[in-house]
């Protein structure tokens, strides 16, 4: 069975910092792009970061870049979502997924949210004093 399951959500205080991960099982990553994606309360879902099958290209969407890192190690089957310097705003469920399709560029932060292959079930991530 083709699984991606996140960890790493948790509460944190506004500038604090969080490590999100990715872990597949059923299938292995090295050949797909993955994305993040959030979806905060009463919002549509968002693209934050995508990162290629070999990890040699990362994109950022703006709201996040500068505080927030994407890697993989695919000896480990796994992507992982760097966050530092959290705010409020940042409050949301995040999403990893998966698609041997897609290129990572910010083609996919927009489209991805309703065409790549694999989701995981989101991982609650609230910054909050």
């Amino acid at each position: 069975q083709l699984q991606l399951v996140e960890s790493g959500g948790g509460l944190v205080q506004p500038g604090g910092s969080l490590r999100l991960s990715c872990a597949a099982s059923g299938f292995t990553l090295d050949s797909y792009a993955i994305g993040w994606f959030r979806q905060a309360p009463g919002k549509e879902r968002e693209g934050i970061s995508c990162i290629s099958f070999s990890g040699g290209t990362t994109v950022y969407a703006d709201s996040v870049k500068g505080r927030f890192t994407i890697s993989r190690d695919n000896d480990r089957n796994t992507a992982y979502l760097q966050m530092n310097s959290l705010e409020p705003d940042d409050t949301a469920v995040y999403y990893c997924a998966a698609d041997e399709d897609f290129y990572c560029s910010s083609v996919l932060l927009i489209v991805g949210a309703s065409a790549m292959d694999y989701w995981g079930k989101g991982t609650l991530v609230t910054v909050s004093e």
